[in-house]
């Protein structure tokens, strides 16, 4: 696939005006809705290939989220396309301003591996909403999928106007030293940093959607049992390699072991006495993430789990007690279905643990205590997060999605995505049957610096 003839197609058609008219992108929006819902089992069928998710995960997951954005966007479209009249000073009488969304024009979409549909299809829609024409790039870990993406896609857009890319590092790295006029990236943080190198050679504006060690913040007030259920729903969901997925457990030493009694009850009620054959348990995407995990495993430290299979990529629910921020399993984010437990003494520690620590793309906490609460979610800077639950924060189009400092920049999800994908412009429209004279040369002291003066306060 010519890439350079793909961007020089897409850039002509956008400049044609094609994909301006808000009926045109909200009928590209149905369009994709329709064929996303014709191909909903082949899209299971390679996500169980490529992750093992079961069909319900699958569209709990992913398809379901993506059908729901699409919808959100389809009935808002119009309205956040219409432009805003806002306030206009008096010196700048007679006229009216307002700001008005534009699309960036050509996008790149780079997507992941752990959630490869809703990751590529749901920036996608907020692209097409948006104005855009669009490059999609999903990940080469994850294939079924992605040429499930690339045949509906195919199916549904012209390559001048959505186009798909498949392939490794050498199409990422051809991708990126393309001139798009907006880039849209989740991945890695290693990855990310490159992004945002090549990005800034030519000033392209970029959301950077990461990652990183998101804490469990569990205080003496919270209800263990439901906490215990919450907490092992999030960490295991897609066997842990989600980027919301609570990292680790920083637990109030005088209920950790009654914290622990209640995981490990949960993890034999959600998943059975032997995980590795729930058929409805996934698998860790490849060989190399496998070894990667068995890796920070400390034997000495399980509580349960740690029974491996290399056969299926698959490695048990891992609980680990007695871990410190010095074992390796703290020096780098999980990624996986292991969760390590770590203690503080009294709450104000916790700042105090967390301060130094990178900027996480989700923080929990799970208390009863308001005071607690609100001192976590004023005084902590993470993307988003939860209050006695996990990862759900996510799973909605009415609030923004996104990352700060090391976990990414920028957000999206319904109008946040809109927006993402949007310039806004700043325009005051001038009347020109009054001409007030006070601005122009010769400048006037007298009664026009007064009357400037006055309209400018």
């Amino acid at each position: 696939m010519n890439i350079d003839k793909i961007l020089e197609s897409q850039k002509a058609y956008f400049q044609s005006g094609a994909t301006i008219p808000i009926g045109f992108r909200i009928e590209m929006l149905k369009r994709l809705y329709n064929t996303v819902k014709k191909y909903e089992k082949e899209i299971g069928y390679a996500l169980k290939a490529d992750l093992g998710k079961s069909d319900f995960e699958g569209f709990m997951c992913e398809v379901g989220l993506v059908l729901s954005e699409i919808s959100y966007m389809i009935r808002h479209t119009r309205k956040f396309a219409s432009k805003h009249r806002v306030h206009t000073p008096l010196a700048q009488f007679a006229s009216c301003s307002y700001q008005k969304p534009s699309p960036y024009g050509n996008v790149l979409i780079m997507s992941p591996w752990n959630y490869p549909f809703l990751l590529t299809i749901d920036p996608l829609a907020d692209a097409i909403a948006a104005g855009n024409t669009a490059i999609v790039k999903p990940s080469a870990y994850s294939p079924a999928t992605s040429r499930v993406i690339e045949k509906i896609i195919g199916e549904c857009f012209p390559l001048e106007y959505v186009a798909v890319v498949t392939g490794g590092r050498r199409e990422n790295a051809e991708l990126l030293n393309k001139k798009f006029d907006f880039i849209f990236f989740t991945g890695s943080q290693n990855v990310g940093k490159e992004v945002l190198r090549r990005t800034a050679e030519n000033l392209t504006p970029v959301v950077l959607e990461l990652g990183g060690k998101s804490p469990c913040i569990v205080d003496s007030s919270a209800k263990l049992k439901i906490a215990a259920k919450r907490i092992v729903f999030g960490k295991y969901l897609n066997c842990g390699q989600t980027c919301v997925a609570p990292d680790y457990i920083l637990c109030e030493k005088s209920v950790k072991d009654r914290l622990i009694e209640e995981i490990l009850k949960q993890i034999k009620k959600q998943y059975g006495e032997k995980p590795l054959e729930n058929p409805d348990y996934g698998k860790i995407v490849n060989e190399k993430h496998f070894d990667r995990l068995l890796g920070l495993i400390d034997k000495d430290k399980i509580v349960i789990g740690g029974e491996s299979n290399r056969e299926t990529l698959q490695i048990a629910p891992t609980v680990m007690d007695n871990v410190t921020f010095k074992d390796g399993v703290m020096q780098e984010e999980i990624f996986g279905p292991i969760m390590p437990i770590l203690t503080y003494d009294s709450f104000d520690e916790v700042f105090e643990i967390l301060r130094d620590k990178p900027k996480p793309l989700a923080q929990y906490i799970f208390s009863e205590n308001k005071e607690n609460i609100k001192r976590v979610t004023e005084l902590c800077s993470f993307g988003g997060g939860c209050i006695n639950d996990t990862i759900i924060h996510l799973a909605t189009s009415e609030m923004g999605f996104g990352g700060v400092g090391e976990s990414g920049m920028g957000a999206y999800h319904g109008k946040v995505g809109f927006d993402a994908f949007s310039h806004t412009k700043s325009i005051v429209d001038k009347k020109t049957w009054i001409d007030l004279p006070m601005r122009y040369q010769p400048y006037k002291k007298g009664l026009y610096g007064k009357l400037l003066h006055i309209f400018l306060r």
